[in-house]
């Protein structure tokens, strides 16, 4: 393949060079690969979005022309981008990533819950017992209640 000579730290080897879509070889892109359909989208996509766009005169001829171009420069952009990444990876030591790694891992236990005993609602039983209860006016009040929840007072009713 004739061209510019590929760099050591380039992602994919000359022999699969040829195999890339077009539109990632044209731009040269060394880090971002995209697939077949992306670059589909990429070039295609983007000039049937602005042919519709002028077709609705929404904007003028001219950006069938200059939206292509202008997905290709940030499609360009983001491969030098992530070329810049990859380098200053590749500076930081050994010892600093593994440190990293050591520091980025989650951590698993067990968290304690104190209990407050007062907070849990229950259930309460009247203390009243069951059957018939005698008034001071000599009538009776036949009762089997039971309350949930926590105690008020002595006088529940």
């Amino acid at each position: 393949m004739s061209g510019s000579p590929r760099t050591a730290w380039a992602t994919l080897p000359a022999d699969e060079e040829q195999y890339r879509p077009l539109y990632a070889r044209v731009l040269g892109l060394r880090f971002v690969n995209p697939g077949g359909v992306l670059c589909f989208l990429f070039f295609e996509g983007v000039v049937a979005l602005a042919v519709l766009l002028a077709l609705a005169e929404l904007v003028s001829w001219w950006a069938v022309l200059i939206l292509p171009a202008a997905v290709a420069v940030m499609v360009k952009l983001n491969d030098m981008v992530a070329a810049v990444v990859v380098r200053s990876a590749a500076l930081v030591p050994e010892q600093e990533r593994d440190r990293f790694r050591r520091q980025m891992e989650p951590v698993v236990g067990r968290a304690r819950v104190e209990w407050i005993t007062h907070s849990v609602p229950g259930i309460v039983v009247s203390a009243e017992p069951f059957g018939s209860t005698p008034r001071p006016d000599g009538s009776e009040v036949r009762s089997a209640r039971r309350e949930i929840g926590p105690s008020v007072g002595p006088d529940r009713r």
